[in-house]
């Protein structure tokens, strides 16, 4: 079956796009996806509620006010657990198929390993998604229906954005736990931005994420314990003037991690990130010939 028959008329993925482009920004949100398949929960151990301890839940929204500041948006509806797109194409676990997997897949990342690899094996803490092996034409349907196109979606917006622009920069967007600790173990920071230590993206960009969020009161910390994912990595390359930044959301800010509930503080950190995606593009505007080609 055709991974895109899941969703029937719900499409697996879109892009939010403004009116005009204003700005070298691109934002993505691969994590936020809400969509349940009824033959992928059937085909799963867990019930309708646990499965979505994986999810980054309302990233999406939060951060929809950037397509009115003037940048397109990519957000996934299709879940984490059916699928990650912050994984290489082919980061398959063999354990998990009942056939054998390609000899290209990467069945040794760290991410494997952890039972997250593109179709993950686990959510949450440590619990199986699946009742049994799958069938490997479940993983071939799923990466070349929706893994590849996603893929390809997001590249043709930051190509566009960079010949529009001279650079193109994509602010890739996630939440992390109530209890992540920052790398010495000493804060439970607001954000983390990760820019895979100075390689995906110009120091002065994350310098500028890191002071705007920060002025609004925000504890944020950098690189530790999230520098980014396999999409900062993949996208970063400042040296052709592309540039990724990785931002993690401290789920307590705007959630209660037990029901999937908004909080009350859901509007005022929607609003916030509403100013900060604006400010930044602005300050990005100001500056823009201060923004090197590469990172130093």
């Amino acid at each position: 079956m055709n991974a895109t028959t899941d969703f029937g008329k719900i499409p697996a993925f879109e892009v939010h796009a403004p009116a005009s482009q204003e700005a070298p920004f691109v934002f993505n949100s691969p994590h936020s996806g809400r969509h349940y398949p009824q033959r992928f929960l059937e085909m799963s151990r867990l019930d309708a509620t646990v499965i979505r301890r994986s999810e980054d839940c309302y990233v999406d929204e939060l951060f929809s006010g950037v397509v009115a500041c003037g940048a397109p948006l990519l957000t996934a509806n299709f879940p984490r657990a059916y699928l990650d797109v912050n994984r290489e194409p082919w980061e398959l676990d063999p354990r998990m198929f009942s056939e054998p997997v390609p000899p290209y897949a990467n069945i040794r990342s760290p991410r494997v390993a952890g039972g997250l690899g593109t179709v993950p094996k686990l959510v949450g803490e440590g619990l199986d998604i699946y009742q049994g092996r799958l069938p490997l034409a479940e993983a071939v349907s799923r990466i070349e229906a929706i893994y590849q196109p996603y893929h390809e979606c997001l590249k043709r917006l930051l190509i566009d954005t960079h010949c529009t622009f001279g650079h193109g920069i994509l602010i890739d967007c996630h939440s992390m736990p109530a209890g992540v600790r920052s790398g010495d173990g000493s804060l439970r920071p607001d954000f983390i931005i990760g820019d895979r230590f100075g390689v995906s993206a110009a120091p002065i960009l994350t310098e500028w994420v890191v002071g705007l969020l920060s002025a609004r009161g925000y504890c944020v910390v950098h690189n530790k314990p999230y520098a980014g994912g396999f999409i900062t990595e993949h996208y970063g390359r400042p040296a052709q003037g592309l540039h990724a930044l990785q931002i993690e959301i401290n789920r307590s800010l705007y959630m209660d991690e037990r029901t999937f509930e908004k909080t009350p503080g859901f509007n005022a950190l929607m609003d916030d990130l509403t100013d900060f995606a604006c400010e930044l593009m602005l300050t990005a505007g100001r500056h823009f010939t201060d923004l090197p080609l590469a990172a130093e």
